[in-house]
């Protein structure tokens, strides 16, 4: 076991070093002279020399690659062209709201697509199965924009029962915050539903054909405890790597719903930097979303042993 957690941990330093080294590279073959956006048009030639020797872009890229990377170590994400503010407690301040959206949508998506796929494994080819298969399957072809589109149409133009434009902090108000964040958190929960349940199908109908749940039920266990007791922690791996995923892909990618909602998530801060050419805050979004999505995959990789017994006992 201490040697499945040593080989996972030492495996995420080159990885994060691998994500750092295409982060600062795309970054740099992104159009445009950073030195004149935050000069303006109308720059000096000197003061732009001299931004840049401050700047340290007019160093060999390598030599940049190395002093940004210790910055980065250190915690420094440098600063904001547009606004001056520190990137890494910008970043650090809209996560807190792209994360409590995606981990509570997941969740719930996981409570209710996890037993769906169980029971529609356990009556594979009757009505209940093509209910959840035909349901997955239309939610899966249902684009997440468009989905929030409807809901913020009936709910919030229609029937009037949640505002449609804003975001208020659940510090502030706790009541409030949540009827911002209501109609995100169901457009994600049911886009994730379909991707989840589908998964836990498959792998409750491998499971359900093994011959250990064939010697349970031939010893008289109930039904209910075969597929609680055998048939659930096994088959539930697989789905909780999949979790994984979708956690690691919508942390840092949920710009989309942000956009239609309006919140102030890191998916619409690195947007609007993107648009805004704020390259010190489109750098370290990417770099962050990318060590978000290394971390939460190795998160999912050390509580494997915890659902899959093979993976402890190698």
């Amino acid at each position: 076991m201490l040697g499945y957690l040593a080989k996972r941990l030492a495996m995420t330093v080159p990885t994060l070093l691998l994500v750092a080294i295409a982060v600062f590279t795309l970054v740099r073959l992104i159009p445009g002279d950073p030195v004149q956006v935050m000069l303006g048009d109308t720059v000096d030639p000197a003061q732009a020399e001299l931004l840049k020797q401050q700047l340290g872009l007019d160093q060999p890229i390598a030599v940049q690659f190395v002093y940004w990377l210790g910055k980065v170590v250190a915690g420094d994400l440098g600063h904001s062209i547009t606004n001056g503010l520190a990137v890494l407690p910008l970043i650090l301040e809209r996560f807190q709201v792209s994360a409590t959206i995606v981990l509570v949508s997941v969740a719930i998506a996981t409570l209710i697509a996890v037993p769906a796929g169980l029971i529609a494994a356990w009556r594979q080819n009757s009505v209940t199965d093509l209910a959840v298969v035909g349901g997955a399957t239309l939610l899966l072809s249902i684009p997440s924009f468009w989905l929030g589109l409807l809901l913020l149409l009936l709910f919030g133009l229609k029937l009037k029962w949640l505002p449609v434009i804003g975001y208020v902090p659940f510090t502030e108000n706790f009541g409030q915050a949540l009827a911002f964040v209501l109609l995100p958190i169901a457009t994600l929960t049911m886009i994730e539903i379909g991707v989840l349940a589908r998964m836990a199908r498959a792998a409750s109908i491998e499971v359900l054909r093994l011959e250990y749940v064939t010697h349970a039920r031939a010893k008289g266990v109930p039904e209910w405890l075969v597929l609680g007791r055998h048939v659930l922690p096994n088959a539930f791996a697989p789905t909780w790597t999949l979790i994984g995923l979708v956690l690691g892909n919508l942390l840092g990618g949920i710009a989309v719903i942000e956009t239609v909602f309006t919140l102030p998530g890191l998916g619409r801060l690195l947007v609007d930097s993107i648009f805004a050419r704020d390259y010190p805050v489109v750098q370290g979004c990417l770099l962050f979303t990318a060590a978000i999505y290394v971390v939460v995959n190795l998160i999912v990789d050390l509580c494997y042993p915890l659902f899959d017994p093979r993976v402890a006992a190698e």
